[in-house]
């Protein structure tokens, strides 16, 4: 099965790379910003007409959730555009795509798990244009599978596991935030589940819709990072830990806004394609170790 990859460099696309090697029935066609630019339509069009894929993976994202704020052209280019274009050549020439999106398509003001059918209400631009990179999507392509991820780490990148290890062993202190809940989501979970997706559309499955694809059990960025410190320390990684200190959204200031709550249900993921939630906590020592 030939999956065509955009942001093959990120997180998750390195993840989905890693896994494709050790599975012959895939070959992935990775692709980045230098090798396909997703915001040139022609260019979109172009490069699946030629490559002639079986499914289109859109990992590709403006993902700087505060810079967003000012550069709403690009943000919108890449995050909504992008995707319509993906969808447009995809329906061109008769393959799925799936399409990974956020938790910041919710306003967080929610106090039971999101279902993929609950209203969305952006709070800030990078959310408002993941929305309608999803709308895209779906008013395009009715064989598409859209996964809502979020929180998002790996051994690749910069991301907040490698951010909080390197802050936790320098700083005596460290304020964390504690009125923001969310799941966790290692990339290489999320990865495997998008090459099971891709394995059950061969064998045609065809549960086209949205789903949510993120850690088991909710926490707070305070008691992620205290999870991460702990374990720095059982590995070694660390020889000492900051004291931890719970702060509020308030109190540290951001441009953009983050939902205070974006705990997502996977239920239905599980129901239509067989994909559980990630185990973050047992991923989280497993990455902890690779660094």
């Amino acid at each position: 099965m030939k999956i065509l990859l955009t942001g093959a460099n990120g997180q998750l696309g390195s993840c989905l790379q890693d896994l494709a090697e050790t599975n012959p029935q895939f070959t992935v066609i990775a692709t980045d910003f230098q090798d396909l630019d997703i915001t040139n339509e022609q260019a979109v069009i172009d490069f699946v007409a030629s490559t002639q894929p079986d499914v289109i993976v859109n990992a590709a994202a403006h993902t700087a959730v505060d810079k967003a704020q000012t550069e709403v052209e690009l943000a919108t280019a890449i995050n909504a555009k992008g995707p319509e274009y993906l969808a447009k050549a995809a329906k061109q020439v008769g393959i799925p795509i799936i399409h990974v999106s956020t938790d910041y398509v919710f306003d967080g003001t929610a106090t039971t798990p999101y279902l993929p059918t609950h209203p969305a209400k952006p709070l800030g631009i990078y959310g408002e244009t993941k929305w309608q990179g999803e709308e895209a999507v779906r008013n395009t392509l009715a064989e598409h599978i859209i996964i809502r991820t979020a929180w998002v780490f790996s051994e690749y990148g910069n991301n907040f596991v490698k951010t909080m290890l390197r802050l936790g062993g320098e700083r005596e202190e460290l304020g964390v935030i504690a009125d923001q809940y969310g799941c966790p989501n290692y990339a290489g979970d999320l990865a495997a589940a998008i090459l099971h997706c891709c394995a059950q559309i061969k064998g045609g499955n065809t549960a086209w819709g949205s789903y949510h694809h993120c850690g088991d059990l909710p926490t707070s960025w305070h008691g992620f990072t205290r999870a991460i410190l702990a374990e720095g320390l059982a590995q070694g990684k660390l020889s000492k830990a900051a004291k931890l200190n719970a702060i509020k959204t308030e109190d540290y200031p951001l441009p953009a806004p983050r939902p205070a709550y974006s705990v997502m249900d996977c239920g239905s993921m599980f129901d239509a394609w067989g994909v559980g939630a990630s185990d973050w906590r047992n991923a989280l020592s497993r990455v902890i170790a690779k660094l």
